[in-house]
């Protein structure tokens, strides 16, 4: 594809505005376009409320060359354009299915824009059969629809748009394939080009099985307890073997997010649909609810039996460190849930504003505000920051003495010096002399 040739986003959240400002980036100019008439007066002013490390920076630098364009209709853009990405919501249904309405409103209203010979990409994550519902409603047999799913993680998406594992292109048309490899040509990995369909389920895998990694890891969090083994011990002998690897092995108050979630549901409808019975699939999001009350009952537990009038102190409230995202967090729906049973919870998240009104919680601006008072504190999401508090400072602050630790992250016998009572899930035992080699990490 020719450097000239223009590109077009249809959605400007967080999987569109990647797309654009790192094509834009990459050389191509592009135009995203987004309904919301305050994003993208935001955008033009090169500004974001997504916080992800380098993206402002590259907004600017492509405003400021001419390369990034913003609207809030598609009608110009999409008549100049070659390409053309969907970069739009595919929210679950009531049943779990994804909800397509986003994008088959924009193919409705763009069909007779497309320019021929122009090439339509869906990078939002769809059900499989999705380009062939694309296919049929645009009507035209000049338009080819290729499928070129995003595997994103928040809080690290720039990089891992212009750093990916793989690069995935679902096509049955191979010149339309290798269009769309010509915009990824700056980017040294693997381009796998494969059918539609395998492209659309491709991204429900990959997700349905990282989730259904994380549940395994929180029951056995759940069953070391039980037999006083630790599970920092064992996640570090099961991730130094290369079939397993140590990524989602971390245990937690359970797994959400915005893709997860959603993702999970939907690979369970459509296999249902299909006839296929996907037993493990749907132990995992069983199991995901499972661990988020788990959470509860062992503060429960450790509080004497009872939540109601207590208090509370929560730290984290983003579904997980790295991102300002509360999009089915499992940290922000524990907050909740200690509320409906009577809890009084002050919250803290460094992402965010105090200000803003969370029904049902105090928001703190300071982290130690949280620990004010409290019977209770409960880290729900790793952020770094809370590994340095000054535990003796939280101590003096708190009424109680109890720290619930959901991450396997605090050092117990620093918060024991400091008088705490740490508690954290998974680590029945005290640790064990197990030697820790320090092992690589990659960025999340």
């Amino acid at each position: 594809m020719a450097w000239t040739d223009r590109i077009t986003v249809i959605g400007s959240g967080y999987v569109g505005l990647t797309t654009g400002v790192c094509l834009a980036s990459l050389g191509h100019p592009v135009t995203c376009v987004d309904r919301d008439p305050a994003t993208i007066t935001t955008l033009r002013q090169g500004r974001t409320v997504l916080a992800e490390p380098d993206m402002e920076a590259l907004l600017r630098a492509g405003l400021s060359a001419g390369m990034l364009q913003f609207d809030t209709t598609a009608t110009t853009a999409v008549i100049d354009s070659d390409i053309v990405f969907l970069c739009l919501p595919t929210p679950p249904r009531a049943d779990g299915a994804a909800d397509l309405t986003a994008i088959t409103d924009a193919v409705t209203a763009i069909r007779d824009l497309l320019r021929p010979n122009a090439v339509l990409v869906t990078k939002s994550t769809v059900l499989v059969g999705t380009t062939n519902v694309i296919r049929n409603l645009l009507e035209r047999d000049d338009i080819a629809v290729v499928s070129n799913p995003e595997f994103l993680r928040e809080g690290h998406v720039v990089y891992d748009f212009l750093h990916p594992t793989r690069i995935l292109i679902g096509a049955d048309d191979p010149a339309a394939a290798n269009r769309v490899a010509g915009i990824y040509d700056a980017v040294r990995t693997e381009v796998i080009v494969t059918s539609p369909a395998t492209a659309e389920l491709a991204k429900y895998a990959a997700n349905c099985f990282l989730a259904t990694k994380l549940s395994y890891v929180n029951t056995l969090a759940e069953l070391c307890d039980v037999l006083g083994a630790d599970i920092t011990d064992l996640t570090h002998v099961l991730g130094a073997d290369p079939r397993i690897g140590a990524d989602f092995l971390r245990p937690g108050p359970g797994w959400g997010g915005p893709c997860l979630p959603k993702d999970t549901r939907a690979l369970l409808h459509q296999s249902r649909h299909a006839g296929v019975d996907f037993p493990v699939l749907a132990a995992t999001i069983a199991s995901n609810t499972h661990h988020r009350e788990r959470v509860i009952n062992r503060l429960r537990g450790e509080l004497g039996g009872r939540l109601d009038r207590t208090r509370i102190g929560v730290l984290g409230l983003a579904f997980k460190a790295g991102t300002n995202d509360l999009r089915d967090s499992p940290a922000a729906r524990i907050a909740h849930d200690l509320v409906d049973r009577g809890a009084i919870v002050t919250a803290h998240d460094p992402t965010v504003d105090p200000n803003q009104n969370i029904p049902g919680l105090t928001l703190a601006s300071q982290v130690y505000d949280a620990a004010r008072d409290a019977d209770a504190l409960v880290l729900l999401t790793d952020w770094p920051n809370y590994h340095a508090l000054d535990w003796t400072r939280v101590a003096a602050t708190m009424t109680g003495d109890l720290v619930l630790d959901t991450r396997t992250a605090l050092d117990r016998q620093h918060l024991a010096a400091a008088g705490l009572h740490c508690v954290t899930l998974g680590r029945g035992l005290p640790r064990s002399p197990l030697r820790q080699a320090p092992s690589p990490t990659r960025p999340r």
